[in-house]
């Protein structure tokens, strides 16, 4: 059985607020043939997102020249829970898509990180209960009305989910809602999500939003025609990656995810992780298709 991709890119996203490189900023692991057709890995350290996206486009474009496929995987939600769409009042379809340009048009990120995160979550919480609720997590300087430091009251039956399905499934994966912190996905992905929109109206229906644009189901050749880039989420912490000495965790994490997938795909294994965990309920794939989106290989 044929690779699904020639090569595996992963991202470990950062939402610092200033240039920054080594721990804790952006790693961009690529494993790559390279002009002796052997795979090999390389890895970018850009100290800015805006140096990042350039980087990353870089790469595909150069992959896109010699006809090759990747697997782009990024270490943020690509999705909000159930319901927040609704919650935020947006009407378009499909639901995951109409989320990705509201956040788009509220979020500003300057070429130095600057950037409005915490606003943001502050402005998406008066419009869901003008308080200090879902969204929390902030430096004290930053604290408003509609965002606190802390986190300020639990999720309820009549509250939006703390945890996506996915969330579960990848027992230990952080809530979107938290902002600020160690394992802070949820200031990763207001920042992150309008980088992947532009990726994809870049390059159109060559890229492939999993799996809100390819169905939560196993993907085989047949189903990847045409397609350049698949984008998914991935949460690096689900392999338990072992480093070299002396190399930063955010390093070993692109390398030892890149090198994972790559393995399963050369042994024909990898289409099937695009579908869901077995005995996954209908109503669960479809929230994941429609608005949540998956971890790749969680619940496996």
């Amino acid at each position: 059985m044929p690779r699904l991709f020639s090569a595996y890119i992963i991202v470990d996203w950062s939402a610092a607020a200033k240039p920054t490189t080594g721990a804790d900023s952006i790693w961009i692991g690529v494993l790559k043939r390279d002009v002796r057709f052997r795979m090999a890995f390389e890895s970018y350290n850009p100290p800015t997102r805006a140096e990042a996206e350039k980087r990353l486009a870089a790469v595909l474009d150069d992959l896109k020249k010699r006809s090759e496929r990747a697997l782009v995987g990024f270490d943020f939600p690509l999705g909000f829970p159930r319901g927040f769409a609704a919650a935020m009042k947006l009407t378009a379809e499909p639901a995951w898509r109409a989320v990705w340009d509201q956040l788009d048009r509220m979020v500003k990120d300057k070429a130095d990180n600057t950037n409005n995160r915490f606003g943001v979550g502050s402005e998406i919480n008066r419009r869901l209960t003008a308080g200090p609720f879902p969204f929390w997590g902030c430096p004290p300087k930053d604290a408003l009305t509609t965002l606190q430091p802390k986190r300020t009251r639990p999720h309820g039956p009549d509250d939006l989910p703390e945890m996506r399905h996915a969330d579960l499934a990848a027992k230990g994966a952080a809530s979107i809602w938290k902002l600020y912190y160690n394992g802070s996905v949820g200031g990763q992905a207001l920042l992150g999500i309008p980088f992947v929109r532009r990726m994809k109206l870049t390059r159109g229906d060559a890229l492939r939003a999993w799996p809100f644009e390819t169905g939560f189901k196993p993907l085989t050749e047949a189903d990847l025609a045409g397609v350049a880039v698949v984008v998914a989420e991935v949460y690096p912490s689900l392999l338990k990656p072992e480093g070299a000495p002396g190399e930063v965790k955010d390093l070993t994490q692109v390398r030892t995810t890149a090198e994972h997938f790559a393995r399963l795909d050369e042994a024909g294994r990898l289409g099937a992780l695009f579908g869901p965990p077995r005995g996954t309920p209908p109503d669960v794939v479809l929230d994941a298709e429609r608005e949540e989106g998956w971890i790749l290989g969680a619940g496996a």
